[in-house]
């Protein structure tokens, strides 16, 4: 079994435009990609840098950035690597 690595950026930026609300993200899996899924949160990864501030809350699956991050695309992502 693959294990999908969820991060998600807490830093102030991030938190405010949604990443609070993505720290809920193992409540909206379904429970057989649940035991697939790691999250853990983090400071702050640093994409908000030259003023990408409208591109918060950035997230990383498996490494792969993904900014303007909400529960439905997260999900979709998820969803899409555990059928690979």
């Amino acid at each position: 079994m693959k294990k999908i690595k969820i991060v998600i950026c807490a830093g102030t930026t991030c938190y405010l435009m949604g990443a609070a609300n993505l720290q809920s993200l193992g409540d909206y899996l379904e429970p057989d990609i649940r035991s697939m899924v790691e999250v853990v949160g983090t400071r702050c990864l640093g994409y908000c840098k030259n003023d990408h501030y409208g591109d918060a809350p950035y997230v990383t699956v498996n490494g792969e950035v993904m900014s303007g991050s909400n529960m439905p695309r997260l999900l979709d992502k998820i969803r899409s690597l555990a059928n690979d």
